[in-house]
């Protein structure tokens, strides 16, 4: 598990090893130290009262030398965010992928997954990505606002996936028409026919303030010409709708981002 999510709690982990009717914190309690003592966990921060786990790199390595997971070289263990004070960021990033059946697709999830277009100087990370082994590999992106960024900056991150979405590059021979194709496309989600959609989960707040941000956000991303689709933390790990805030408009999004000039 804390190859895929990087941090977690003990009651996170639990949620995943043991019965849905079963409290197995005190046996994953007793494993986590007995991986410090063998130097392949560690423990470097908590959310409330809870301590925050993440695999050491000898952990990591170990666990890239099994085959349960794909390789992932860039990896890191989560011990620098949690240090840094992003711990209760990551463990609600954590929740939200146990909220969205992450018991169920566990490997098929990465965090902190960067987005970039060095042409246009646009880069973010994705909280986190899930992408199921389907004939087209299905992905989902997902972001998690835990209530510390103003309602701008997350609407800002919101159209920055549209930016990404809208950009394209031009191909053919030097000397010939060539033409155009999107750059997530061609680069980044290459079996995928349209732009994955993007889950914006709201956490951090009483669960009225979240609706509140819920709405204000619908209304900061109208006319947003990829999917968007929003839900509060609460609502989620309660099995409640998501709400569609965006559609996929490839012709849309075409006419409102520049084409590029070929060669």
């Amino acid at each position: 598990m804390l190859g895929c999510v990087r941090i977690a709690t003990v009651r996170q982990m639990a949620q995943v090893i043991t019965k849905e009717d079963a409290d197995g914190r005190s046996y994953v309690r007793r494993a986590m130290n007995k991986l410090a003592e063998l130097g392949l966990a560690e423990t470097n921060g908590k959310d409330g009262k809870h301590q925050i786990w993440n695999l050491t790199p000898a952990g990591q390595k170990a666990l890239a030398d099994g085959t349960e997971l794909p390789p992932r070289p860039k990896a890191g263990t989560g011990a620098k965010a949690v240090r840094a004070g992003f711990g209760p960021h990551g463990v609600a990033v954590t929740d939200m992928i146990l909220a969205y059946g992450g018991r169920k697709h566990l490997t098929d999830w990465q965090v902190e997954v960067n987005h970039a277009i060095k042409e246009t100087g646009l880069s973010f990370n994705t909280d986190a990505v899930l992408a199921l082994p389907t004939k087209t590999s299905e992905v989902r992106l997902f972001e998690l606002d835990n209530g510390t960024m103003s309602q701008a900056r997350l609407a800002k991150e919101v159209w920055d996936y549209e930016r990404y979405a809208g950009h394209r590059v031009w191909e053919g021979a030097r000397g010939t028409i060539g033409t155009t194709y999107p750059f997530w496309q061609r680069h980044r989600y290459t079996r995928f026919q349209t732009f994955p959609r993007l889950h914006v989960v709201l956490a951090g707040k009483e669960e009225h303030l979240l609706d509140n941000r819920l709405q204000a956000l619908a209304d900061d991303v109208h006319g947003i010409t990829i999917a968007v689709w929003v839900n509060t933390l609460p609502r989620l790990q309660r099995g409640e709708p998501w709400y569609e805030i965006g559609v996929d408009d490839p012709s849309r999004r075409r006419e409102r981002y520049p084409e590029p000039v070929g060669r």
